[in-house]
């Protein structure tokens, strides 16, 4: 699978995705089993992660800029239909994002003892601040503070959510699965079956960490896409426009997600309040 790397720099030298995030994985594991010795090191990662995301939130700044020359060349040469096949992706990212809500996290609320409707009802105001800025991170504090009047012990809320928002990003792994796929369609690069395997694994792995930022999502994804070299990476330029649209219901879904699964790993730990969860839904 050429994973391997000759050495820990050349990964990274020569962009391998895969093999930086086998040095990352084994890293990070050794970074556990080292333990609080390794506290210094971490702040130092912590510190460039935040660094490095803030350069690509002030590079995002100047995107609609170079949208609006993408678009307005696109329209002008090719007319108003050549921004048909950016709506379909729109739409068909919003009801994937709606099947998901209602069909896969329904059913977990369901085997957990509570309705998903219900609970979206109960995080309306978050879901509308969401919404407003694309972008899940406000919503922390005050989707905390629901959980744990829903019945989730404060400790476990603690817990969850922070790591949900890592590593729970299921709004960020749909996303980047259908734009990689919308790309190598639109650019007419035909991928074998496990070619789309290979960009769906990735995607998963990725687009962890992704969500923290706005349009973090956006750099993952042309990460994703270096896997298979035969898609072109300038192709993510036919998606930069309508990123906005898309990062709504990706900021959304990682939120609602990580509501989901805090309330059903309380139930697991029976760290819930079942009594305050019914009333508080109810």
């Amino acid at each position: 699978m050429h994973i391997m790397p000759t050495t820990g720099v050349d990964a990274f030298a020569k962009g391998d995705i895969l093999q930086v995030l086998l040095v990352a994985i084994l890293f990070g594991f050794a970074l556990s089993m080292v333990g609080p010795r390794c506290k210094p090191l971490i702040d130092l990662f912590d510190a460039l992660t935040h660094a490095v995301f803030g350069v690509v939130n002030i590079l995002m700044k100047f995107a609609p800029i170079g949208a609006f020359g993408a678009m307005a060349f696109t329209v002008g040469k090719y007319g108003i239909t050549a921004l048909g096949p950016l709506l379909k992706l729109i739409l068909t990212f919003y009801v994937t994002c709606i099947a998901f809500v209602f069909v896969v996290l329904g059913l977990i609320a369901y085997g957990a003892g509570f309705s998903i409707w219900k609970f979206l009802r109960y995080i309306k105001e978050e879901i509308l601040l969401v919404l407003a800025i694309s972008s899940s991170e406000p919503a922390i504090p005050t989707l905390m503070a629901k959980l744990e009047n829903l019945g989730c012990s404060k400790s476990l809320v603690g817990l969850v959510v922070p790591t949900g928002y890592t590593f729970n990003t299921d709004g960020t792994s749909i996303y980047m699965t259908l734009a990689a796929l919308f790309v190598a369609q639109a650019t007419n690069t035909p991928l074998t079956l496990g070619q789309q395997l290979t960009i769906f694994a990735v995607a998963v792995l990725t687009s962890k960490g992704a969500s923290g930022v706005q349009g973090a999502s956006f750099i993952a994804l042309v990460a994703t896409l270096t896997v298979i070299p035969s898609i072109p990476v300038a192709g993510m330029a036919l998606i930069l426009g309508i990123d906005r649209f898309m990062s709504m219901f990706r900021a959304l879904i990682n939120m609602v997600g990580n509501g989901v699964a805090t309330v059903v790993v309380a139930r697991w730990e029976k760290e819930l309040d079942r009594q305050a969860l019914a009333q508080r839904l109810a």
